[in-house]
């Protein structure tokens, strides 16, 4: 039987609690104001006790049953379940939407989420993904780990409202190497209007941790090491002062709030290249903070708002809040990659710093961002995590005909490179085929595998094409057996 468990990690939005289940009547034919089925204005929110007003696809919003995601979130290698747990459902440009659940003992949690309706209050529209924060164990998503979506239309009429409760909102958590017990807690307050779902990052060197505020804008960054830390909250259209924080032997230092700035906010913009790339035309862009930039997986934390979808050519993105930034293209699964020669213009990682000293708020990139076909994931993780129930899977990737070659590295779930190889050029096949030959997979672990096809031409190596960022994500269960090897983890 096939498991999956994704971690979840909670921060809540413009959430609103519903609690009457079943669908109501339609919106207008005279029941009583803020009973299930009135019409109701989005604003005042002014419906009955577990009830939410919500947007109807065709007329006024009313008031409805709330939608209600439930789950479990529980240690990956043991299956024990983990009590105190921050969960959030977020949007797809990372805005906190709903309410925040936090697990009790056994750890389960729950948290309501807004979505469109129909006529008799039925969810039709709302995708969401989730994130989880806990004391002692990495927060999910990572650039290893992506989240997969939840769709509020399809949640199911319940005592609770509408209900999601699936594979995917049950969440395993991998606990951090060595002794926690030493390490402490940053908590504050985003103190704004529009302050649910602000990134919030403790900075101390090269030390970068992170947390997000919830829907009443307190946040909690864990797993904090003893020293004296920069704390910043960052978020479209949010300008917040920084202030400071001092860890000592694994305290909880309470009251780091975040101030609201006057300082303007800046624009920043350029232009993306898409070359080369039959399977894809429309890409993204987002501007991570640098002190969270992975080079090993080539992705940091992207704050609320700052990403900017079907970007073809020109992109612009505004209500940028101060601070140092790394700028990327395609890093979501569009069929393309940001082109990995780096002896052409447009393909170096860009960092840039807002506002900038030049220009002030208005930043223009001069030199654009060349994107080129990827190389498709055959097995295992083409569309997300996929468990693996052998110790040498086997690896399968789209053939690049133009290649001389394939570099192959394996990265664990905390972004440790643990194995890598070289595969000579393939002819006479549509895919390349490589079986795992690192060292021991350890149960409960999800790894990604990353290729980058090259030429090479008097001694020296060019990159032609690589597996996209959030592709090749796969977890072994050691003690599980299937026919095929590979199964979808939500099986």
């Amino acid at each position: 039987m096939c498991r999956i468990l994704i971690s979840v990690a909670v921060i809540a939005g413009s959430g609103y609690l519903y609690g009457c289940s079943g669908t109501g009547s339609s919106a207008g034919d005279g029941v009583a104001d803020g009973a299930l089925g009135s019409a109701c204005d989005l604003d005042a929110r002014a419906c009955a006790d577990a009830l939410v007003c919500e947007a109807l696809l065709d007329g006024e919003p009313l008031c409805a049953s709330p939608v209600v995601i439930r789950g479990i979130v529980l240690d990956l290698a043991d299956d024990t379940s983990i009590e105190g747990a921050l969960v959030q459902a977020v949007d797809a440009n990372g805005a906190a939407a709903g309410t925040t659940g936090v697990t009790d003992a056994d750890g389960t949690y729950s948290l309501t989420v807004p979505a469109m309706r129909n006529a008799d209050g039925g969810p039709i529209e709302g995708i969401y993904t989730l994130r989880v924060q806990a004391a002692a164990y990495q927060e999910f998503p990572t650039a290893i780990r992506p989240a997969l979506p939840l769709d509020a239309a399809s949640a199911q009429s319940a005592e609770e409202g509408w209900l999601i409760e699936s594979a995917l909102t049950t969440v395993g958590l991998l606990r951090i190497p060595g002794d926690s017990g030493e390490l402490g807690s940053i908590s504050g307050a985003i103190q704004a209007d529009a302050n649910a779902g602000v990134l919030v990052i403790a900075v101390d060197g090269e030390t970068s941790l992170t947390g997000f505020s919830d829907s009443d804008g307190h946040y909690v960054i864990f797993n904090v090491p003893s020293g004296s830390y920069s704390v910043q909250g960052y978020s479209a259209g949010l300008q917040l002062d920084p202030t400071s924080a001092t860890v000592v032997d694994g305290e909880a230092v309470l009251g780091v709030d975040l101030l609201l700035s006057d300082r303007p906010l800046s624009t920043v913009s350029g232009s993306v290249q898409i070359v080369n790339a039959p399977g894809g035309s429309v890409t993204s862009v987002v501007l991570s903070v640098e002190s969270t930039f992975d080079e090993a997986v080539g992705l940091g934390k992207v704050p609320p708002g700052l990403r900017i979808g079907d970007v073809t050519g020109a992109f612009s993105i505004n209500d940028v809040p101060d601070g140092r930034y790394v700028v990327l293209a395609a890093f979501e699964n569009d069929d393309l990659v940001r082109d990995p020669d780096q002896t052409i213009g447009g393909t170096a990682i860009v960092s840039i710093e807002v506002p900038d000293p030049t220009t002030g708020t208005t930043i223009d990139l001069s030199e654009g961002f060349k994107v080129t076909g990827a190389l498709e994931v055959v097995q295992p993780g083409a569309d997300g995590p996929e468990q693996v129930f052998t110790a040498t899977p086997i690896l399968e990737w789209e053939d690049d005909s133009s290649e001389d070659g394939y570099e192959l590295r394996i990265l664990d779930a905390f972004g440790n490179e643990v194995w890598q190889d070289e595969i000579g050029s393939v002819s006479g096949s549509a895919t390349v085929t490589h079986e795992y030959g690192g060292p021991p997979l350890q149960s409960g672990m999800f790894y990604q595998f990353r290729v980058i096809s090259f030429r090479e031409q008097s001694g020296e190596r060019t990159a032609i094409s690589a597996t996209e960022d959030l592709r090749g994500v796969f977890f072994y269960l050691s003690g599980d057996t299937s026919s095929d090897g590979v199964q979808e983890p939500n099986g």
